[in-house]
């Protein structure tokens, strides 16, 4: 009974190892699109993510197919957080992006701040396969 009861502990403390090891293996590198409608226009980014330890590099590609790099790239326990700058018209604008990864999929939050109004918006972005 002994016995039984240390095998069964011994497979117990495996499998926990396993699923956090399984945990610690997810990457958000890879091209993730989502759509957003913005003004009765529709159109989709494109997110390309590369993980470097727990921080990420990588591009947007944004309205007009104009590709922007991302600043403040991290990733840990599975949020992915970064931050997009764009200029228009002579205004830079920053919009600070955060998620969760589960799978092929990135689910969170964006924030951007225009004429003193602060946006916040649900964004959810699919990672496309190879």
């Amino acid at each position: 009974m002994k016995r039984f009861a240390c095998v069964a502990l011994v497979l117990v403390i495996t499998a926990t190892a396993g699923l956090v090891r399984a945990e610690d293996k997810a990457d958000p590198s890879g091209t993730w699109k989502w759509s957003v409608t913005f003004n009765n226009q529709t159109f989709e980014p494109v997110l390309k993510l590369k993980l470097d330890g727990d921080k990420l590099s990588g591009t947007m590609t944004g309205r007009n197919n104009t590709e922007t790099a991302i600043d403040d790239g991290k990733y840990k326990d599975g949020e992915v957080s970064f931050s997009v700058t764009r200029e228009r018209n002579g205004q830079k604008r920053t919009t600070k992006y955060k998620g969760k990864l589960d799978g092929d999929t990135i689910k969170g939050k964006s924030e951007s701040e225009r004429d003193g109004q602060k946006t916040e918006r649900d964004w959810e972005a699919k990672r496309e396969k190879k």
